[in-house]
């Protein structure tokens, strides 16, 4: 395939509601486009400010860089270096997060933080600490790992776990500005709005960024195997009412879930056209002491079995695409909404940029 005329060509005429076609997945040539068009040139969810000290950076592969965050006389800025070489790039901080971009001149970041900043504010990230963490690589493309994230059909029967708490119903978990809301999602959003919670569906125009506050099941309260809390110290301001579970996604690089007792938060990175970095850290209050507060295997035990889930169906879908008798197929309307949304926020980026050069 020639880039990027074919590419720009393919992106034009495909059909939305259908996967992409198998070099999207595997191409090397169109992996290094993406790198490029997309992931040197976003904001790139990088960590949190608490794992940044004086003494201490943060440090993580992008593509063809090695990115460093750091404190520089108690400021937080970030390099990024190649070939020897390095020079500094844009971050920002958004509620304990960290985005980082390598454009000379990055996209607009005031509006998403302007955004999604009252839903995070009351769960307090700048009060945490990261309890746990950790990191697989999926054998497959950054693209199969988010589309696996946003389609419905796989939990029922490949995350028992999370599904004792987490609704699979794609009426609830898919619910978008347009959708007719479930009694379940309308009565929680109710409640925590009444509470000064910020709850209702909120999405990007371009469809970058979405966060909603989602209800677990029967009142439930973390990602836990009895659904309680996992962490005794609560961390936000919550005034009785069962936040349930605030979801923040930002593309390309990161999807979130806040809790009453803990913060989850999902990292992706590239590595190669088939491979992708999936880090996840569980933050929890920073007065919280393992063993007493919490217990690091209840904690993590629901998130880490999902993990492994995901990466084996990320791994196999990778499989199939490789297969000979692979063909673009079509997407569910009803359990595949996300997958969707999300392919064809990728396919509009790609062309708008490529387009501009």
């Amino acid at each position: 395939m020639t880039l990027p005329k074919d590419l720009l060509a393919e992106l034009r005429t495909r059909n939305e509601n259908y996967s992409l076609s198998r070099d999207f997945y595997s191409n090397d040539d169109i992996y290094q486009t993406e790198l490029e068009t997309i992931w040197y040139q976003s904001w790139i969810f990088a960590g949190h400010p608490c794992e940044v000290t004086d003494e201490q950076a943060l440090d993580f592969p992008l593509g063809d860089y090695q990115l460093r965050i750091m404190r520089d006389n108690g400021k937080i800025v970030a390099a990024a270096e190649k070939d020897g070489q390095s020079r500094p790039i844009h971050c920002r901080e958004v509620e304990g997060y960290l985005f980082v971009n390598l454009a000379e001149t990055p996209d607009d970041f005031a509006t998403f933080a302007e955004a999604v900043s009252p839903y995070m504010q009351v769960h307090h990230v700048n009060d945490l600490k990261i309890a746990a963490q950790s990191s697989i690589v999926e054998y497959g493309n950054w693209k199969l790992v988010l589309e696996n994230n946003r389609e419905c059909y796989h939990c029922l029967s490949n995350h028992p776990e999370l599904i004792i708490t987490y609704p699979e119903d794609p009426a609830i978990t898919g619910t978008d500005a347009e959708s007719k809301l479930p009694e379940m999602v309308s009565s929680h959003w109710e409640k925590c709005e009444a509470a000064g919670l910020p709850s209702t569906f909120k999405i990007a125009d371009d469809g970058t960024y979405r966060v909603a506050r989602m209800p677990l099941l029967e009142d439930f309260t973390s990602y836990t195997m009895d659904g309680h809390d996992a962490v005794k110290k609560h961390i936000g301001d919550f005034k009785d009412v069962n936040p349930g579970a605030l979801v923040l996604f930002h593309y390309p690089s990161t999807w979130n879930h806040f809790l009453d007792d803990q913060v989850i938060s999902f990292r992706i990175l590239p590595i190669a056209p088939q491979a992708t970095l999936v880090t996840t850290k569980w933050l929890v209050h920073k007065d919280a002491v393992e063993g007493m507060d919490y217990d690091k295997e209840v904690l993590t035990y629901v998130w880490n079995q999902t993990n492994a889930q995901d990466k084996h169906l990320v791994e196999e879908n990778q499989k199939g695409i490789n297969s000979p008798l692979y063909e673009s197929g079509p997407y569910s309307s009803v359990y595949e909404s996300g997958v969707i949304q999300f392919v064809k926020w990728y396919g509009d980026l790609m062309q708008r940029r490529l387009q501009r050069g």
